[in-house]
């Protein structure tokens, strides 16, 4: 199946990079381009795309803002895309707000183009791209300086001790292998955990469960 993408830069010479790039792999098309995050949201609801590269800064509609509309729930289009903040700066004050508004990961504008192409296969594949090391940034780099919101004791004591313990290892960056060697259990069992974690908060990705745990409590940028 040919991943649709769509890309969000003010910058003309990065969007036509980017496309060049990704439209020269099998199974990888660019079926449109926005020079704003005002532009991105129209776009995706007329064109449906898998995945949308969505730059943070840009005029009209940043990147955030822009994320926050097409995930939200008065997005009319059926499909909804997942979105890969494209950032200059390795931490980034706004990557934060824009992972909590519902983007499945962040890259680096100079990445190399394996990265890229490596990257939207990732994260059209339903998986989020937050390598362990950057969440654990993420999670020293932010959660210092935001607020901690109340998270609902009845959605965090509908787990189970153990889907509790996977959550956690999750929100301090563990991958699914390590979770198995830390607790002691197969990986596969570990998968299993984790889906029933996911389905029983709602949480999209991996990137979302980081953000839960941070705001329920179960970790802290001490850890």
């Amino acid at each position: 199946m040919t991943i649709r993408v769509l890309i969000a830069d003010d910058q003309g010479m990065v969007r036509a990079g980017f496309a060049a790039l990704l439209n020269a792999h099998d199974g990888i098309e660019v079926v449109g381009q926005a020079a704003d995050g005002a532009e991105a949201a129209r776009l995706c609801a007329r064109l449906e795309p898998d995945v949308v590269l969505m730059d943070v800064r840009m005029p009209e509609l940043d990147g955030i803002a822009a994320t926050r509309r097409i995930l939200g729930p008065d997005y009319p289009a059926a499909r909804v895309p997942r979105i890969l903040m494209l950032t200059t700066f390795d931490i980034d004050d706004y990557v934060y707000d824009a992972l909590e508004a519902g983007a499945s990961g962040f890259l680096l504008k100079d990445a190399l183009p394996e990265e890229l192409v490596h990257a939207v296969r990732v994260i059209a594949a339903g998986d989020a791209l937050l390598a362990p090391s950057v969440t654990r940034r993420m999670i020293e780099h932010f959660g210092a300086r935001r607020p901690r919101p109340a998270v609902a004791r009845p959605t965090l004591a509908g787990l189970t001790e153990r889907e509790r313990e996977v959550l956690t290892l999750i929100g301090r960056g563990l991958s699914n292998a390590e979770i198995a060697a830390e607790l002691f259990i197969a990986e596969q069992t570990v998968k299993t955990h984790v889906g029933k974690v996911f389905q029983k908060l709602a949480l999209r990705d991996r990137v979302q469960a980081v953000i839960f745990a941070y705001d329920a409590g179960l970790v802290s940028p001490a850890v």
